[in-house]
């Protein structure tokens, strides 16, 4: 759900994982045309960097993720 998330509203997907300031300059940089591509793209990058520290914690905390 995520993924389609970053993919059509790309500064959504920063408010979801906590960086609410990464969030308002994803916005503003989507707001133009040309800078949805790289708004979309940085969401997905920052959604699979959240997903890997996900899991790292968890397996630091001996438990699953």
């Amino acid at each position: 759900m995520r993924l389609l998330l970053a993919i059509f509203l790309p500064f959504m997907v920063f408010f979801t994982i906590g960086r609410p300031v990464a969030g308002v300059i994803c916005l503003i940089l989507q707001l133009t045309l040309i800078g949805w591509l790289p708004a979309a793209l940085w969401a997905v990058y920052a959604l699979g960097q959240y997903k890997t520290d996900r899991k790292i914690e968890a397996a630091a905390n001996g438990r699953k993720p």
